[in-house]
């Protein structure tokens, strides 16, 4: 996996347009774009719940909830991702390109089942049986998903797994619905178990784990299978998460570095101001700068949704020559 990316988000509801800048900006590593601000079925646990096989979702006051048929709402999350696809592969036409990867994204076992609730009016995430069943059938849909994008583009399909909800899940910090208490904890490796069941369903696709909390469980993620994972690297700080990057660099992860923010920090930011802290924490690891070329890529924070038309161009330029970067660092470095 080379060149730069973004994790997934930008902001909007012109897919249109937003297919042409992803794919204007990343060439090497282009991404289905994801547009939130058009609501049900375009957010990440939506998007995703569309995708499952033989589950069906609907919309309740408090989020989502499993139903036994598909429904207006399942059916708009269908029809927003096959709309998404049809814009990706005509801006790939307009623009002449033909990546040889190209990116998709979904939210992760974890944070999906966090976010939906049971008939019964439960988190999926508490009932082992449906545990079971979400996971299997998001991974058969990721499986089919992935199959459908890769004939349509004839490139190879790196699949994203968003998992923003999964440190809560490992510290029992989700309320109830009733909000009267909290969901237990998940053991590790029950979390670590589920998430490898869905790695090992996408057979030869790599897949890519997004974490963008503070402290991201990097063990888990890579013993779980993940190609690389990716997070907010300007987050880092603690011995215990600096003793898990190199861990994971050692084990031969590719590592996704958020670097470049993702809002618009109102002041002008240079190439060296998001990629000095990219060399600092290589140098500070004892490992080889080249280790930024093999093993690593540059991506934004976090997804684009929040920032401005104006800084999501920028954002996404300063990313692709950061890759630039990690492969030739310029002088003064």
């Amino acid at each position: 996996m080379r060149g730069a990316t973004g994790i997934g988000s930008l902001p909007g509801t012109d897919i249109d347009e937003a297919a042409r800048v992803v794919v204007g900006e990343l060439p090497e590593l282009p991404h289905v774009p994801e547009l939130p601000a058009r609501g049900v079925g375009a957010d990440l646990v939506g998007r995703t719940a569309g995708l499952l096989v033989d589950l069906a979702i609907e919309v309740i006051t408090s989020g989502y909830r499993v139903t036994p048929r598909p429904g207006r709402d399942h059916r708009r999350a269908v029809d927003l991702l096959r709309g998404d696809l049809d814009a990706f592969d005509e801006a790939l036409e307009r623009a002449g390109a033909q990546p040889s990867v190209v990116k998709v994204q979904a939210a992760g076992p974890w944070t999906l089942m966090s976010n939906i609730e049971l008939m019964r009016g439960h988190r999926v995430l508490t009932d082992r049986g449906a545990v079971k069943e979400f996971s299997e059938s998001l991974a058969e849909g990721l499986r089919l998903h992935a199959a459908e994008v890769a004939k349509r583009t004839r490139a190879k399909v790196v699949v994203q797994l968003d998992e923003p909800g999964l440190p809560a899940v490992l510290r029992g910090l989700l309320p109830t619905p009733s909000k009267l208490g909290t969901v237990p904890a998940v053991p590790e490796p029950d979390a670590r178990a589920v998430l490898a069941t869905v790695i090992e369903a996408l057979g030869e696709h790599e897949v890519v784990v997004h974490c963008c909390a503070p402290q991201p469980p990097l063990t888990l993620l890579r013993e779980a299978g993940a190609t690389a994972i990716a997070f907010d690297a300007t987050l880092v700080k603690g011995a215990e998460t600096l003793d898990e990057i190199g861990e994971t660099w050692e084990a031969g992860t590719t590592l996704a570095l958020g670097l470049v923010p993702s809002i618009d920090p109102g002041a002008p930011v240079s190439l060296k101001d998001v990629g000095e802290r990219a060399f600092t924490l290589v140098d500070r690891l004892g490992f080889p700068r080249s280790i930024l070329a093999e093993k690593a890529l540059p991506t934004p924070t976090c997804g684009l949704a929040g920032a401005t038309s104006g800084w999501v161009k920028r954002a996404l330029s300063l990313t692709r020559d950061l890759s630039s970067a990690f492969q030739e660092p310029p002088e003064g470095w």
